[in-house]
């Protein structure tokens, strides 16, 4: 084994003056890693990034919704989901989208250099909030998942709730003492085989999920559900389900704010906003025809009594050896998952530190690590001692608020509105110059305020069924 080591201190100094005066997060273009992410890479790393915990959901929040407005949320979300893309897109250059010499190589980047520092700073928070939120649910999620593998071979008594409790907190602390070392990836360009291997899980365990569903319906004789949902004892209580159920939809479509990192990856030509308008037009179809089928398959499948995560509904299936495996690879898309989604951050976080603290050893310098059979990487104390500290909070989080749907679906609403509807809307109409109620202006206003009031909506709801959880 062999180390050796290296100031990094220079970096700062290839970081663009101008966005440093008003942003210290934003990334340096000048030291960026070669690109050359493709169409299928840039569908792959999307893929990752959106078919996760949200698609283990969908069957229970289209049981509160009923068979016409479940599938139609599903399209109306992805529909704005992808609008926002094309918006988004276009912003990555500038001035021209397709050769202007400034890159913006995250979300943050984008808001700041279009918006200003003020909004830059917004974002910034609100980004970091549901970045940091993802990962919990992906720690809650891959829990559920390696507990119901363990069930089906020890059958627990169900009404050992301690037991169960201990159980999840053992498999978040496995999960996490995973990600730990995977953090210490140094950035999003050197994941993209662990992002083809997240992909390919995610199709296998929605296949395996759907085909399960419809083995359910094929017992059962036909398909349950209704048009309105499960019923409830009050309305009040199913306006609160509703809202629940709304944002659980917005989760499931939460790409917007690693696009512009995904799209930094993208070699040219062609230019990367056609490579990436392509990238996410597939990746929403894709994914959007898997959730209708899994949601309406599962719904169909267990009407009334479908449960908050698909798969837990199988629990006694005769097939329990395919369950197995399709959590084993729900596990293994969300371990991809994590990392496409805090890396970004982890770059943001310590770029910020570096350009704070020039003159610090511990930040500034990494060393050149050689272990036998595999090839050298970096190593930095910062980033040993921040990545762990921010993986090690995310585990203690989800052990205290294990509540599947509820997070899922706070975490939708937090971020659905800002950052898929708001930030786009405003950065395209900056850039466009488009004149104050012109038809144009009056449509994305109405889009504008669309989102809002959904996002409200969803949060109310969101917010009183964890507290009702953690209370009840």
């Amino acid at each position: 084994m062999g180390l050796g080591s290296s100031d990094s201190s220079s970096n700062d100094d290839n970081i663009n003056s101008n966005n440093n005066l008003n942003n210290p997060l934003l990334l340096s273009e000048s030291h960026s890693p070669k690109r050359t992410g493709t169409l299928w890479t840039a569908v792959a790393h999307i893929v990752t990034g959106v078919i996760g915990s949200g698609v283990l959901s969908l069957p229970w929040s289209i049981a509160q919704l009923g068979w016409i407005v479940g599938p139609f949320s599903i399209l109306l979300v992805a529909s704005s989901t992808l609008f926002s893309a094309f918006l988004l897109c276009n912003t990555y250059r500038s001035p021209n989208p397709e050769y202007g010499p400034h890159r913006s190589a995250s979300y943050l980047d984008v808001v700041n250099f279009n918006l200003g520092v003020g909004n830059g700073r917004l974002c910034g928070i609100l980004v970091n909030i549901c970045i940091y939120g993802f990962g919990i649910a992906f720690v809650i999620t891959a829990s559920i998942s390696l507990r119901a593998i363990q069930n089906s071979f020890s059958h627990p008594d169900k009404e050992n709730e301690a037991t169960s409790e201990l159980a999840d907190a053992f498999y978040m602390l496995l999960f996490g003492i995973l990600q730990i070392v995977l953090s210490q990836i140094p950035n999003l360009h050197d994941l993209n085989w662990l992002s083809i291997v997240a992909a390919i899980t995610s199709f296998a365990y929605c296949f395996i999920g759907m085909g399960l569903a419809i083995m359910q319906i094929m017992e059962n004789g036909y398909a349950k559900g209704s048009i309105e949902g499960i019923s409830t004892s009050t309305r009040t209580q199913k306006l609160w389900l509703i809202s629940q159920a709304l944002g659980d939809v917005s989760f499931s479509y939460p790409f917007s704010t690693i696009m512009m990192e995904i799209q930094d990856t993208l070699k040219t030509p062609p230019p990367e906003n056609q490579t990436m308008k392509k990238a996410s037009t597939i990746s929403v179809a894709i994914t959007t025809f898997f959730y209708l089928c899994c949601g309406c398959a599962g719904y169909a499948a267990f009407g009334d009594n479908t449960p908050g995560n698909l798969l837990t509904g199988f629990g006694t299936s005769r097939f329990q050896w395919l369950v197995n495996f399709t959590n084993a690879c729900i596990v293994i898309h969300l371990v991809g998952s994590y990392q496409v989604y805090c890396q970004p951050l982890f770059g943001n976080a310590e770029s910020w530190l570096r350009f704070r603290f020039t003159e610090s050893e511990f930040v500034n310098r990494t060393y050149t690590l050689k272990l036998p059979l595999l090839p050298a990487f970096e190593l930095s104390f910062l980033s040993l001692s921040f990545r762990t500290a921010y993986v090690a909070s995310t585990v203690l989080i989800a052990v205290i608020f294990p509540y599947f749907n509820q997070i899922l679906g706070l975490l939708g609403s937090i971020s659905f509105w800002p950052l898929t509807i708001y930030f786009p809307v405003e950065i395209y109409l900056s850039r466009s110059n488009t004149d104050s109620w012109t038809a144009k202006w009056i449509m994305l206003q109405t889009f504008n305020i669309f989102g809002l009031v959904f996002g409200l909506f969803t949060m109310v709801g969101c917010l009183r069924g964890l507290i009702a959880e953690r209370l009840g």
